[in-house]
């Protein structure tokens, strides 16, 4: 009985930095979205643009890193802000399912409210990070092809 105590105390203590990841998680999708709609708009007015680094002195590896590296936090994103989403859930429905248990209704929709919304921003955040990452994938394989074919080295 000690040990499932502690474990739903330990669980209880994570429930505010799980809130805080999946806020911050829902932030930095928001961000990425305003970054990426910006990126759109400036490939857009000029076709031309290229957010990989220019130049015949820069090595087909380095743009391939280059590009892995500004693919990689939305990719990180879209797989964190969904497992952040889910421990958001299940922390509150412990107490929330005591309360059904009781009889306790104000609690027990406190707890279901809490519990969902959680994973509501993680989701949202997930699914706006995986767009984003989508097209900057498409985005940045597009400006390495032409990269290549500039180089002689793709058809």
């Amino acid at each position: 009985m000690m040990l499932e105590a502690g474990m739903a105390q330990v669980a209880q203590w994570l429930l505010w930095p799980v809130s805080l990841g999946v806020l911050a998680c829902f932030a930095a999708a928001l961000w990425a979205l305003g970054r990426t709609l910006a990126e759109a708009w400036q490939r857009w007015r000029d076709p031309r643009w290229r957010c990989l680094p220019q130049g015949d002195e820069v090595s087909l590896d380095a743009l391939e890193l280059a590009a892995m590296r500004q693919l990689e936090p939305m990719r990180l994103l879209a797989r964190m802000a969904p497992l952040l989403g889910l421990i958001a859930t299940m922390i509150p429905l412990g107490p929330a399912l005591a309360g059904v248990a009781s009889g306790d209704g104000g609690s027990t929709l406190l707890g279901f409210g809490n519990a969902f919304s959680g994973v509501v921003l993680a989701l949202a955040a997930a699914a706006i990070a995986l767009a984003v990452h989508s097209l900057r994938r498409r985005w940045l394989l597009s400006e390495l092809h032409a990269v290549r074919l500039a180089r002689g080295l793709a058809q």
